[in-house]
C-alpha cells in the first residue's frame, strides 16, 4: 500500500469512526464587516464555564472559514428536531444563496448584530477570542456573553451520516 493510499485508508476509518460520534446540531452564525454568513456544524462542544467559553471547529477551507474571523462576533444556534431542512440549507446541501438560507426562517439581530434563530432550542452569543489550526481544520473558541435557552423542543442530532430526533427527558413521561 502506498503512503497516500495508507493516509485516505485512515482518514476513511477515522470518519466511518466519527459518523458513531453523535452530536448537537448547529447553525452557526455571524454578522459585521465581512457580511452575514452561516454555517452547520457539528463540532461544536463546551470547554468551560467559568468563563463560558465554546469551541467551533471550520475548515480552513470553507466559505465561512475566514468571514467567522474578521467579524469576530458569532452566535451557536443549537436546532432542535423541526431544523433538519435548517441543517442542510446552511450545510450548502441546496446549493441557494446565503441570503435565501436566511430567507428560510425568522432571525432576530442579537448582541453585537448576530443573527439569532428565533426558534433555536439554545442561542449562545459571543466573541471569537482564539483560534487554533489543527490539520485541515480551524478550532474556534467563542466567549460567550448571551444564552438564551427554551425549556420545551426536541433535539436534532447527527449521527450516522443522518439526522435523527431526539425527545427531551420526560416527554414520554407526559404522553403517557
Amino acid at each position: 500500500m502506498t503512503h497516500d493510499n495508507a493516509q485516505n485508508d485512515a482518514r476513511a476509518r477515522f470518519r466511518n469512526a466519527m459518523a458513531s460520534l453523535g452530536a448537537a446540531v448547529n447553525v452557526i452564525t455571524t454578522d459585521g464587516p465581512r457580511g452575514r454568513n452561516g454555517i452547520t456544524a457539528s463540532a461544536v462542544c463546551s470547554v468551560t464555564d467559568s468563563p463560558p467559553t465554546m469551541l467551533v471547529c471550520i475548515n480552513q477551507s470553507s466559505y465561512v472559514h475566514d468571514v467567522l474571523h474578521e467579524n469576530a462576533n458569532v452566535c451557536i444556534n443549537v436546532l432542535g428536531a423541526h431544523g433538519e431542512a435548517l441543517a442542510q440549507l446552511f450545510a450548502g446541501m441546496t446549493g441557494c444563496s446565503m441570503q435565501a438560507r436566511f430567507d428560510q426562517c425568522a432571525w432576530t439581530p442579537g448582541h453585537s448584530g448576530v443573527p439569532v434563530l428565533d426558534d433555536a432550542i439554545s442561542s449562545l452569543q459571543g466573541k471569537i477570542v482564539d483560534s487554533k489550526p489543527v490539520g485541515s481544520h480551524s478550532v474556534i473558541f467563542v466567549q460567550i456573553d448571551r444564552i438564551a435557552s427554551r425549556e420545551e423542543g426536541d433535539g436534532l442530532v447527527y449521527f450516522g451520516r443522518q439526522f435523527h430526533h431526539l425527545p427531551r427527558a420526560g416527554a414520554s413521561r407526559k404522553a403517557a
